[in-house]
C-alpha cells in the first residue's frame, strides 16, 4: 500500500486502540512508483499528527516515519528496533504523559472528529511548495506554520474536547480549565465563540456551561 494512503485518522485510531507508538515505513522520497508522490503526503501527515499530539499532551516521538526501498531490509530492521526501544523508554501511552485513560480517550476522539477539517486546512494553508524532506521539515517547524496551526487547528481541537466533555455533563469554567489544562481566560474565549455559534449556553442558576 502506498504510504500516501495512511490517513491522519488511521494514526489517531491506532493511538485510540492503545498502541504506544506508530511506525510508518515509506518508499524513498523522489523514488515514488506513482505520480502522486504519496510519500510526501505521508511526511506531511506525520508532521501534522505530531503537532496534534503535542497539543493534546502526547509525546510526538511516539510517531515516526522512515523512508527506504524494498531492498533495505537491514535498514527496516534497524529502524524498527530503534523505534521499539524508544517507545519502551517512553512507557505506556498517556500514563507516561500524566493523562488518565478516560481523558486520553476524550482527547483522541476530539482530534479524530476534526480530521476532515484538518485535511481542508492542510490542502489550503499548509502545502509545502518544494518537494524535499529538508523543505518539509523546515516548513512545519516554522513560526508561520506554528501560528497557523494554533489559529486554525489548535483552537478547534480545544473546542472539540470541550464539546465532548459537555456532552457528559455541564461544567464550569474552572472545571474545564482543570480538565483541559488551559487557563480560565482561554476557556472563556472558547466559550464565547461557541456561544455565538449557538453550540453552548450558560446556566446562570448552576454557574456552568452546557450544550445548547
Amino acid at each position: 500500500m502506498c504510504s500516501g494512503r495512511i490517513d491522519l485518522e488511521f494514526i489517531l485510531r491506532a493511538f485510540l486502540n492503545r498502541q504506544d507508538g506508530v511506525f510508518i515505513g515509506a518508499c524513498r522520497l523522489n523514488e515514488c512508483n506513482y505520480v502522486t508522490h504519496g510519500n510526501y503526503d505521508a511526511l506531511s501527515n506525520t508532521h501534522l499528527c505530531r503537532k496534534i499530539m503535542k497539543h493534546i499532551g502526547l509525546n510526538p516521538e511516539r510517531l515516526r516515519i522512515e523512508f527506504m526501498s524494498a531492498a533495505d531490509g537491514g535498514l527496516l530492521a534497524e529502524a524498527s528496533n530503534d523505534f521499539i526501544k524508544k517507545v519502551k523508554e517512553l512507557g505506556p501511552l498517556g500514563k507516561s504523559e500524566g493523562i488518565d485513560e478516560n481523558e486520553l480517550k476524550f482527547k483522541l476522539e476530539a482530534a479524530s472528529k476534526l480530521v476532515p477539517y484538518i485535511k481542508l486546512v492542510e490542502r489550503e494553508k499548509l502545502r509545502v511548495p518544494v518537494k524535499s524532506e529538508e523543505e518539509y521539515n523546515k516548513f512545519f517547524i516554522s513560526d508561520k506554520v506554528n501560528r497557523l496551526f494554533e489559529e486554525l487547528i489548535g483552537d478547534k481541537l480545544s473546542i472539540s474536547q470541550i464539546m465532548l466533555h459537555l456532552r457528559e455533563r455541564p461544567l464550569s469554567t474552572g472545571e474545564l480549565s482543570e480538565i483541559l489544562r488551559l487557563n480560565p481566560s482561554e476557556i472563556s474565549r472558547h466559550m464565547k465563540s461557541s456561544s455565538r455559534q449557538g453550540l453552548v449556553r450558560y446556566d446562570e442558576t448552576r454557574k456552568c456551561y452546557a450544550l445548547a
